[in-house]
């Protein structure tokens, strides 16, 4: 699969973009681990216009992470428009227009997947940033608006005539938010329209290498992206690629996976300071299916994500690792993969 000039190859594994969730540190970590395309948290089109530091941080790009991509979001076309030359000068792989956030203080604003209910606007943006920019422009969106208004088909074919370079579709409605399950059919349904000539790149509900392949061969997408099941468990991807390639899923061990959560903590810690880098870090510990399954683990899972020095969350992590976890791989005593952590 190409985007402009950006060749991913056959099937390609993204990894979406997700605020609080995939800043460089879990990039580069999700690109290691065989992701074929990482995308930036999401930036506000208003904070770039304004200058503001943290967003301007989100759009650096380390040299380990390309292929890369910065998503801006917005609701008016000279805030976008001045946005994506921003970001452009960032010199990102693609910039991505963010036409799918469900979330209600972005959605309900107007902005991201709330532009769905203003088709004429969002193409008016979309054309826009495409003339204003020098790198290919992708955008990110939903089926539609709610169950009544699944626009996507026609609006794929509406996008691409602005000239953008790939469209991802997330399988729900803005209404559905994550609820429910993604409807793939559609997806499908756009990428086997004979008038669509750009990749069509799924995404929604893939959560292991037996889905994911499913999605390819039922489907017919040119890629997916990969986003919740992501979170806590960058391995995700290694496991994907190699099943896809072989039919098989890698062996890998849970103390390579503890020392993949561990290099998160350092790194969110070394990146932002001790007190809000564990809480920013404390997403991906809560959603981590490393410990799903332990028996009895409810108050040391409580204890981890109540910590709020190194210092402590180290010992806690000792803990787990050396008195919890040594025979996790072989299914010992105390592991049922039936019971969860909650």
């Amino acid at each position: 699969m190409k985007i402009g000039n950006i060749d991913l190859g056959d099937r390609p594994v993204m990894l979406a973009p997700m605020e609080d969730v995939t800043d460089q540190s879990f990039r580069l970590i999700c690109r290691e681990q065989g992701a074929d395309m990482v995308y930036t948290e999401f930036v506000s089109a208003d904070a770039l216009v304004r200058n503001i530091e943290r967003s301007i941080q989100k759009m650096y790009i380390a040299p380990g992470e390309r292929p890369a991509a910065i998503q801006i979001y917005g609701r008016d076309v000279d805030s976008m428009v001045e946005a994506a030359r921003i970001a452009a000068a960032a010199k990102p792989d693609l910039i991505d227009i963010n036409w799918g956030c469900p979330v209600k203080k972005i959605a309900g604003k107007g902005s991201g997947a709330g532009m769905l209910r203003n088709v004429p606007l969002l193409l008016e943006i979309t054309r826009a940033i495409v003339q204003a920019v020098d790198v290919p422009v992708t955008v990110k969106t939903r089926l539609g608006w709610d169950h009544d208004h699944k626009i996507i088909v026609d609006l794929a074919e509406q996008l691409q005539d602005c000239g953008i370079a790939a469209l991802t579709i997330h399988g729900r409605t803005r209404s559905q938010v994550y609820t429910g399950e993604a409807d793939w059919t559609l997806i499908g349904e756009v990428k086997n329209n004979p008038r669509m000539t750009i990749p069509i790149i799924g995404n929604g509900d893939v959560t292991t290498p037996e889905r994911l392949k499913e999605c390819f061969d039922r489907y017919g997408v040119d890629g997916v992206m990969v986003g919740r099941a992501s979170i806590g468990a960058p391995w995700i991807f290694r496991e994907m690629k190699q099943y896809l390639l072989t039919g098989e899923k890698p062996t890998i061990s849970t103390a390579e996976k503890m020392a993949l959560v561990r290099r998160q903590i350092d790194e969110s810690i070394d990146r932002i300071d001790e007190y809000r880098g564990i809480l920013h870090i404390r997403r991906h510990l809560a959603a981590t299916p490393l410990f799903k399954g332990i028996r009895n683990f409810r108050p040391t899972r409580i204890a981890m994500l109540q910590a709020d020095t190194r210092e402590q969350l180290d010992a806690i992590l000792d803990h787990i690792e050396n008195d919890i976890l040594p025979n996790i791989d072989n299914q010992s005593e105390g592991i049922d993969d039936e019971t969860t952590i909650d």
